[in-house]
């Protein structure tokens, strides 16, 4: 008995032994048990041939570390990005194509605009309103008297030589003027308007109305037009023009 203890290893061979052990058959021993982690693995030796198909999903993956060198070209299709989650930061606009209807303003040779003239009323005999103005033409509304009558009135001022102005009123109540040439000196010139006499229904007439100037400036124009003659005599206007050139 006193044989065998004195034959007994000592500790540090007991520690040498296990760790001959432990590093004979640790990778064996990880292989059989499914424990093997990033720790066991060399940098850069696991390829897309380690890797079965359809294997990896998103939480496999760490956030941000995915990048465009990461992803063949022509490989992300549509249906690979969600709903409304592209913002202007990730289209590159050199790379857009234009839009077709865009073509035709690089084409455009005039501007246009609507402008509306909202229900505006005015006494008899009160300042005029300007309506719109564009370039050298201004597009005025008068309410005025004449005798007992009230006229409701749409004039056409420029501050351009050889302008032209004219309209069209629905009658009885509406009469129009056309002014073939209207000079700078010539103030506001009437192109439509509307009478009404006292003791009576209110008149009322449409109306359409155009200004030009040489230089390609033109107001083009549709309008309602009442005059009231009873009373202290007051008229109204609305309508809209179209602002071209």
């Amino acid at each position: 008995m006193k044989s065998i203890l004195r034959r007994r290893p000592s500790p540090a061979l007991v520690i040498a032994c296990l760790a001959l052990f432990v590093s004979l058959s640790g990778v064996s021993y990880g292989v059989a048990t499914g424990f093997i982690d990033s720790r066991e693995i060399r940098n850069n030796t696991v390829t897309g041939t380690d890797v079965r198909n359809n294997t990896l999903r998103t939480f496999d993956i760490r956030n941000n570390e995915v990048r465009g060198f990461d992803i063949r070209n022509s490989t992300i299709q549509g249906r690979d990005v969600a709903f409304n989650t592209l913002t202007g930061a990730d289209i590159s606009e050199e790379g857009l194509a234009k839009v077709p209807s865009a073509a035709q303003a690089d084409t455009a040779s005039a501007l246009t605009a609507l402008k509306t003239v909202a229900p505006t009323s005015l006494a008899e005999g009160a300042a005029p309103i300007t309506l719109a103005t564009h370039g050298p033409l201004t597009l005025t509304a008068a309410c005025e008297a004449d005798g007992l009558n009230t006229e409701g009135k749409l004039r056409v001022q420029t501050t351009e030589a050889n302008s032209a102005a004219g309209g069209s009123a629905g009658a009885p109540a509406g009469t129009a003027t056309n002014n073939p040439v209207v000079e700078p000196g010539d103030g506001a010139v009437s192109v439509v308007e509307v009478a009404d006499v006292p003791a009576g229904s209110r008149s009322v007439a449409d109306a359409t109305l155009f200004s030009s100037a040489p230089s390609g400036k033109a107001i083009t124009g549709a309008f309602g037009l009442y005059a009231e003659a009873d009373g202290a005599g007051s008229c109204l206007f609305h309508g809209h023009v179209v602002l071209e050139g």
